[in-house]
């Protein structure tokens, strides 16, 4: 008998969804509640490394995602220079196993059209247009208020509503990201051929010039720069400029740069939530417990490991009890913090310029632990 019967989870993303999956192929009821009125469409690319993919393909959805990506083992650096030469190809290590690719990249809402069908096909309901406005926990369940007036109740509730969760600050916690002092303009375009891996690029006039294949005829390339006002229509022009000191694909990547390339600017954010993820029946996962910047690309695997480690726990226990909320933390809090502290560290030493910073033990240091299931 699992420690819930009933579970609602708030929002539709990799980690409500992941989570849902798995607990309704255990016969538990899930509800989604997703403040969007639709699913989602519109999007760019995602980095999805090993040990992402590994949960990807416990929950059954290895296949399509394969089918929809563009997996790849080697890591590219390049100079800054107008040739954008090749300074070294690095075998990655595949934190999900040998058995799957280091990275896959693909268009994120491929990824989530192809969890949210999977979620649906394991009896999951999801109900749109339900923003949470109230939470109430009289020891027994969970009540829930919605701004349209819906109100439901479940065993356990599931806050998986991203970096400004309504959940987080439902439950008391007033822990908010807050910027690293970098920004990052992301583009998706036509894939050049000679693109087949992620290429950094570190110096010139941005801090990270990168790229990453998600499928035959697609990439995300983004451009890292110190966080300032930007405006989203402007993207084009200064991201044609930025690009303009990079050579190799970058060539063909700023052709394509025009005004139908989609393209956003965002600000690299950090914060984690250091103690139990859990008050009472609520629980926040994934972007509402902990973020950090891109620079590891670990934002969806944390996400996709919380659930699959949550769910675990929540079929396997006959109650809800503090040693379940104890191993939960145990086995998730210091790994994310890992992650949090690295992605942060990179992109702090690139602030500062420092030049003699040990990337290659810090990276290889968190790979290896990675590796090991969480």
């Amino acid at each position: 008998m699992a420690a819930v019967q009933n579970v609602g989870i708030v929002g539709a993303g990799a980690a409500g969804l992941a989570a849902a999956i798995l607990l309704a192929d255990a016969g538990i009821r899930v509800e989604i509640l997703e403040k969007a009125d639709a699913p989602q469409t519109l999007g760019s690319g995602i980095t999805l490394q090993g040990n992402a993919l590994r949960v990807l393909r416990q929950l059954g959805v290895w296949d399509q995602v394969e089918a929809k990506g563009y997996g790849f083992s080697t890591l590219g650096l390049r100079a800054p220079d107008p040739n954008g030469t090749v300074l070294a190809v690095l075998e990655d290590i595949r934190t999900g196993g040998d058995d799957l690719p280091a990275t896959m990249g693909m268009y994120r809402p491929d990824l989530t059209a192809i969890l949210r069908e999977r979620a649906e096909q394991a009896g999951t309901r999801i109900s749109y247009g339900k923003s949470v406005t109230e939470i109430t926990d009289d020891g027994g369940s969970v009540s829930v208020r919605t701004a349209d007036g819906t109100a439901a109740s479940y065993d356990l509730l599931i806050g998986a509503d991203g970096l400004h969760s309504a959940v987080r600050k439902a439950i008391g916690i007033d822990v908010e990201p807050r910027p690293t002092g970098m920004g990052i303009w992301r583009a998706f375009v036509e894939r050049p051929d000679e693109v087949v891996r992620t290429d950094l690029t570190y110096g010139g006039p941005c801090f990270i010039a990168g790229y990453c294949p998600t499928g035959p005829d697609t990439i995300y390339a983004y451009l890292v720069e110190k966080a300032q006002e930007r405006k989203h229509e402007d993207g084009p022009r200064i991201m044609a400029e930025l690009a303009a000191a990079y050579g190799g694909p970058w060539k063909e990547i700023r052709a394509n740069l025009d005004h139908s390339a989609r393209i956003n600017y965002t600000w690299f954010t950090t914060h984690l939530v250091d103690g139990p993820w859990n008050r009472g029946r609520t629980v926040i996962v994934g972007d509402a417990a902990h973020s950090c910047p891109p620079t590891v690309a670990q934002g969806a695997a944390m996400a996709l490991e919380d659930a699959a480690v949550l769910a675990e726990l929540l079929i396997q226990a006959d109650d809800l009890t503090e040693t379940l909320w104890k191993e939960f933390t145990d086995r998730r809090l210091d790994r994310a913090k890992a992650v949090v502290n690295a992605s942060v560290q990179l992109g702090q030493w690139m602030l500062d310029g420092v030049r003699d910073a040990n990337v290659p033990g810090l990276m290889y240091s968190l790979s290896t632990m990675l590796k090991e299931p969480a």
